[in-house]
């Protein structure tokens, strides 16, 4: 979804405590669902117990977490075992105040803000999340990790290229990409479709999930007698899985 479909009076977390940095760590090393305003950054939603691992989910450009794609995605990942913390970064947090639209910053200073989101979590006690978003979040979790390394990199609908652009290609740090990567995406996605994506040259270390039919939100076509919640499920298993693979 684009800036222009974004439902500005759903706000994500909007209920959410302040919660400090000690309290928050106990909530994640005890495993549970909550969260909190973080002094200086924004609403944390855990969501799941981390029976099989921790992933920190970034959002696409245009949808918060919010979203009906994300809280499905979310919800499924909890029932296999998947622990979520979900954020959204400052601008669509300032488009929400607002009530008015803006585009994202560079994505270079996405990434700076990734960074802060996970040392914010990030505790002797316990082991580093996994990286991973939707679409442009995706994105910026592959170029932190590419920087600054990660213990796994969960990407959904990933965004090879830009629709209808395929000479654009977003894959020039992934050869820095040393973590298991998993990309989670429709066979019809129009940032990267099953047929393009054959072609490319991929770090070792990644993988490749292809849901049939399913779109950059991975919605089927009718016709393929498949439906969106059917694929959310499948890509929920697959990244438990991968997850599990790669402890």
């Amino acid at each position: 979804m684009n800036a222009k479909g974004l439902k500005l009076s759903d706000h994500f977390c909007r209920d959410l405590p302040p919660i400090d940095r000690q309290s928050l760590h106990r909530l994640l090393r005890d495993g549970e669902s909550g969260g909190g305003n973080i002094e200086g950054l924004g609403p944390l939603e855990v969501r799941g117990e981390c029976r099989v691992g921790r992933l920190m989910m970034a959002h696409g450009a245009g949808a918060g977490q919010d979203s009906t794609f994300l809280q499905r995605l979310r919800e499924a990942l909890a029932g296999v075992g998947v622990q979520t913390l979900a954020f959204e970064f400052a601008y669509l947090q300032q488009m929400r105040r607002e009530g008015r639209r803006r585009p994202p910053p560079r994505v270079d200073r996405l990434v700076d803000e990734l960074a802060r989101w996970c040392d914010s979590v990030s505790h002797r006690d316990l082991p580093l999340p996994w990286l991973g978003g939707k679409s442009m979040g995706g994105r910026v979790a592959s170029l932190l990790a590419a920087r600054d390394g990660a213990p796994g990199l969960v990407l959904c609908g990933y965004p090879f290229h830009p629709p209808g652009k395929p000479e654009r290609l977003r894959l020039s740090h992934w050869p820095l990409l040393g973590c298991p990567t998993l990309v989670v995406q429709g066979s019809r996605d129009p940032f990267g479709t099953r047929d393009e994506v054959a072609g490319y040259a991929l770090p070792g270390a990644a993988r490749l999930h292809w849901l049939e039919d399913g779109d950059h939100d991975w919605k089927p076509r009718r016709a393929s007698g498949r439906t969106q919640a059917a694929l959310i499920d499948e890509g929920a298993a697959a990244i438990a899985a991968f997850m599990a693979a790669h402890p």
